[in-house]
Order: C-alpha cells, then structure tokens, then sequence
C-alpha cells in the first residue's frame, strides 16, 4: 500500500508542507480545506472539506498558521486516534538527542542543534535554527530566518517573526509574538507583542 497523507489547510503553508511530503516518500498526498473554491494546493487534489477527516486513513498533519486554529484541529485528530506525522526536510540538520513532537514540521536549512526538545505541532520555518538545549513548547511557529540561541525556553503558542534573534538563556512566554528583525536579550514574562532592537513590548 503507498504512503498516504492527509494534509488539513490549503495555503501557501500547505504547499511547502506537501512539497516536503513528497521529498521524504509520501505518495498520495490530498488536501482537506473549507475554502469550497479551491480544487487544487500545489497540483494536489482537494477532496473535501476539514470535518470530513474521519473518512480517510493515513498520516495527517495540520497545514495551518494560525497556532490557536492549528491546535485546535490538532487536537480533535488526536482524540479521534489519527496519526500525525511529523515531516523533516532532507536538507534540515537536526542533532543527537532531539525531541520533536507530532505535527510539527522543520522545513528546507532548518538546523535543530543537539539536546532541543520541540513539542506537538511548531513550525521551524525555512533556514531558522534552534541552538542546544532549547525547549519548544506546542504551537510555536519560528519563522522564516529565525535564530535561537541556546538555552532558549519559549512558551506554547508563542510566534517568533522573520529574522527574529533570541539571545542565549531566554524565557518567552506563552501567547507571545516577536516581530520581524527583533532582538530579544532579557526574559519575556507577560503576553503581548514585542518589536524593536532589543524588543520591547508595543502599547
């Protein structure tokens, strides 16, 4: 039988999560979305909306940005027994003891150095990197160009921008966002978006 993925959110994301899909030896890959306009994501078929996941066997993974949304249906495949496939770009580094929870997706020169551990269903974006020893709570979305320095803890559901930089031994927050091209270097302990170098926390 080949391997089948059902891939839940057809956007831009869902296209980069197919392609890598595909890279690592899925050959059946259908996209599920509530968007009845859409046919297709990146030359795969579109069979049906997002509620109509019990009907199809197989890996599923949870294509959609938004964290709260993402967790959200995470959460009802997991109570529904589904397999949530975690996907690894061949071109990624990921070092030894690493821990990378389900639904989670390290995309293209992305580098996972030694000792991280990553939770359910996070986003390490294209070419960011997680130095040694880091703890990635659930959700979490670093982004494209992101780097983490080591000892890094960042709470769940918490969205690190483009080309953010975390400096070594930082705490952020659950709920967090980190703007693009910010510079965290103290700890982060309320909720709340931050900007600027070194960020701050916007009124």
């Amino acid at each position: 039988m080949e391997k089948a993925i059902v891939i839940i959110g057809a956007s831009g994301h869902g296209k980069v999560v197919a392609d890598i899909a595909e890279k690592i030896g899925y050959k059946k890959i259908i996209f599920l979305d509530d968007n009845t306009q859409l046919t297709s994501c990146g030359g795969y078929p579109i069979e049906g909306r997002v509620s109509e996941y019990r009907n199809y066997d197989g890996d599923m993974f949870v294509a959609i940005g938004n964290a709260e949304v993402r967790r959200d249906i995470q959460t009802k495949l997991i109570n529904a027994g589904k397999n949530l496939a975690i996907l690894i770009h061949p071109s990624a580094v990921i070092g030894e003891n690493v821990v990378i929870g389900e639904g989670t997706v390290v995309m293209a020169g992305a580098v996972v150095n030694p000792g991280v551990t990553i939770g359910k269903g996070c986003i390490i974006n294209t070419s960011a990197s997680v130095d040694h020893d880091c703890v990635i709570e659930n959700y979490v979305h670093i982004s494209v160009g992101a780097h983490l320095a080591g000892n890094v803890h960042v709470g769940s559901g918490t969205w690190i921008g483009i080309g953010a930089v975390i400096s070594n031994n930082i705490s952020i927050t659950s709920g967090c966002m980190i703007g693009a091209g910010a510079t965290v270097v103290r700890d982060i302990k309320s909720e709340g978006t931050y900007a600027g170098v070194p960020a701050k926390r916007l009124k």
